[in-house]
């Protein structure tokens, strides 16, 4: 088959797909890539003989350099005679669904790396995003969910003709569960006292990750020894770097920007915080399992396929400081149990490990696309 993946951005393709992509040249399938090129193309996908295809996508629904890129990818789909076109993002998407609709022998799939709407979100998300994505469900061959919220609700409600639920795009455990680091150079290096405990966070420095409560959740215990390290950078960097001095608490938070070390940083972290408001699934919150530290999280939408209270950690309502606070305590005074609760977590991460991943796509990819093709 010739195929096409198709995402907003190319950090997507870059940083999920190229596994996804090179299982499908290996079974004799050509695989082409569609998207904005917002950051480098990984040079893997030009050595694996794919053809990149530039589209101007822009994140924001509205803007009308999107409808640039619809029209292009109609004439893309149309001279290239695509048997197949995989789409991640919700942009991106979008477009091709509209655009194959005419194209009765291209086959679309498309994978939701998390809806919008979910049980808890804003009223406005479901009169917009669910309706779309109801609406466009009519044009998809397949839609793959990667979390089981999501897979239940585009099965009572969409008109997809095959739903599927695969848990997550896959990450690489062994990346994580043997990494070895010097733990003192590595706190040296952060500025860090070695009888610290530390909790740390990886994601962008936005609304949505909530780093806020933990900064609140932190203040609670008026404990110095505790640190909070922060991976990621985003528009909120500023508001949390204030909030940080004005709830007393500088000396003990990192922010330490974009990192290409968090396999080592997660070696030297005690406990993971991700109390975000939403989340398709949390890539970051499964390498810190695969790392084998506890969890304490928000209990939304994906982050409750594996984040179990009591079990591979705490959990708590995104906006609960005082349980994120109590949570913390906890763990900072049962060393016995965190170390319980990170061996639950090497154990529990494995369903969403690349290798089993990519054995359930295949299969998905064999029983609901090619045999029809």
């Amino acid at each position: 088959m010739k195929i096409l993946y198709v995402t907003t951005i190319s950090n997507t393709a870059n940083a999920f797909l190229i596994p996804h992509i090179k299982m499908l040249i290996n079974q004799g399938h050509q695989v082409d890539l569609a998207f904005n090129i917002a950051q480098e193309v990984d040079t893997e996908i030009f050595e694996l003989g794919c053809k990149v295809h530039e589209l101007e996508f822009e994140r924001s629904p509205l803007n009308s350099q999107n409808y640039t890129a619809y029209k292009k990818l109609k004439k893309l789909i149309y001279s290239e005679k695509y048997d197949l076109i995989h789409t991640h993002t919700p942009v991106a998407s979008a477009c091709v669904r509209l655009a194959s609709r005419k194209f009765k022998e291209v086959k679309v799939v498309y994978t939701a790396h998390g809806f919008h709407f979910f049980k808890g979100a804003p009223l406005i998300n479901w009169l917009t995003y669910y309706l779309i994505e109801r609406w466009l469900s009519r044009y998809t061959d397949l839609i793959i969910t990667i979390n089981k919220e999501d897979f239940l609700r585009a099965k009572t409600s969409f008109k997809a003709r095959k739903i599927e639920y695969i848990p997550g795009v896959g990450i690489d455990t062994n990346k994580y569960n043997s990494v070895t680091v010097n733990k003192h150079e590595k706190l040296r290096e952060i500025g860090i006292p070695n009888d610290a405990f530390i909790i740390l966070s990886v994601g962008e420095l936005n609304n949505n990750k909530n780093h806020a409560t933990i900064l609140r959740a932190i203040t609670k215990l008026n404990n110095p020894n505790i640190y909070y390290v922060v991976c990621g950078k985003g528009p909120l960097e500023n508001y949390l770097r204030d909030l940080t001095n004005k709830l007393g608490i500088n000396n003990q938070v990192k922010l330490l920007g974009y990192r290409t070390d968090i396999a080592e940083i997660c070696n030297i972290a005690d406990i993971f915080a991700f109390p975000s408001k939403r989340e398709g699934l949390g890539l970051a919150a499964l390498e810190a399992m695969a790392s084998g530290l506890p969890l304490i999280t928000s209990n939304v939408h994906g982050i409750v396929d594996y984040s179990i209270d009591g079990k591979t950690g705490y959990t708590c309502s995104s906006a609960d400081v005082e349980g994120f606070s109590k949570a913390i305590k906890k763990l900072v005074e049962e060393p016995e149990t965190c170390l319980r609760m990170g061996k639950e977590n090497l154990e529990s991460v494995k369903k969403f490990g690349l290798n089993n991943v990519l054995k359930i796509l295949e299969r998905v990819y064999n029983e609901s696309i090619f045999k029809q093709g």
